[in-house]
């Protein structure tokens, strides 16, 4: 069965988000949302997630699923949100715990480390349903070891393992990130069925071209620049390894990750009913 998408860019953060269901009235699924984050004045909004909820309410849906990719360093999720408004269950690999640990130095976390804040973690491959839509959760590390790309009929929700072709791949210098990982997880993807539709999780346009996400996997093994067909891993972890070198961390790192660990669940508020977040200094 062809799922039904419906996509959602949040400029900002070049974030796609994504309602993926069979028709109105039908179950459905949520992924990638985001939650509005000023970081200059630290206030959060739900324009963008009110966008998805007004779409589910639009179409009859029932909402089932508010699944996560990974732990967006990017954008914070709006996910504890959306499970209010629509219901559902918040899903992610089980490699979550793996990223949990890594961070738990730098935010000075003492809590656990066993995805409990998550309602369901995704095993490797494993299937599962949106209503009449077979669907599975495909392990893709690389870019984290938390990283699932999620195959929905003839769709594949790819993260960050890989942009548009004309942009190429994610970087993979996050704790856990592999590039040699990475290559072996895009490379899995595109063994898939050349009309395979992928489905991507950002889009950092070149100059002169309006923001896409979706593409085939013909299409990624014709012209990817960073993995098209004959790049060998060897050469894909030089390129990347020099690039990652170059990057700068994103801008929302720190807030977008102490959330997004956590499910998206925001601070509690302290006793002058305000929610801090952390921000550790000189220490990444």
């Amino acid at each position: 069965m062809e799922p039904i998408i419906q996509a959602f860019f949040d400029p900002d953060t070049s974030t796609v988000s994504y309602v993926v269901h069979s028709g109105a009235g039908s179950d459905c699924a949520v992924i990638d949302s985001v939650l509005d984050f000023d970081p200059k004045s630290g206030r959060t909004r739900t324009a963008n997630a009110d966008r998805m909820v007004d779409y589910v309410h639009e179409h009859g849906l029932n909402t089932v699923w508010l699944l996560e990719t990974h732990a967006h360093a990017d954008h914070l999720s709006a996910a504890p949100y959306l499970k209010k408004k629509l219901g559902g269950r918040v899903g992610i690999g089980a490699g979550i715990t793996a990223v949990q640990k890594a961070f738990s130095h730098v935010l000075n976390r003492r809590d656990r480390f066993d995805g409990m804040e998550f309602d369901h973690l995704f095993q490797p491959d494993e299937e599962f349903h949106i209503g009449a839509i077979k669907a599975q959760a495909l392990h893709v590390p690389g870019h984290t070891p938390a990283d699932m790309a999620y195959r929905i009929g003839d769709a594949v929700f790819v993260g960050d393992t890989m942009f548009m072709p004309d942009v190429g791949t994610a970087r993979c210098d996050f704790p856990g990130g592999s590039a040699a990982t990475l290559y072996q997880s895009v490379r899995r993807l595109l063994s898939l069925p050349p009309e395979t539709r992928l489905f991507m999780c950002h889009d950092y346009p070149p100059a002169g071209r309006t923001a896409q996400w979706v593409t085939t996997v013909a299409e990624q093994r014709a012209s990817n620049i960073h993995i098209h067909d004959g790049v060998s891993e060897q050469q894909f972890v030089e390129m990347r390894t020099k690039r990652d070198a170059t990057l700068s961390m994103p801008t929302l790192i720190l807030p977008a990750i102490q959330v997004n660990i956590s499910a998206g669940k925001l601070p509690e508020p302290e006793d002058n009913g305000v929610r801090y977040l952390r921000i550790p200094l000189d220490a990444i």
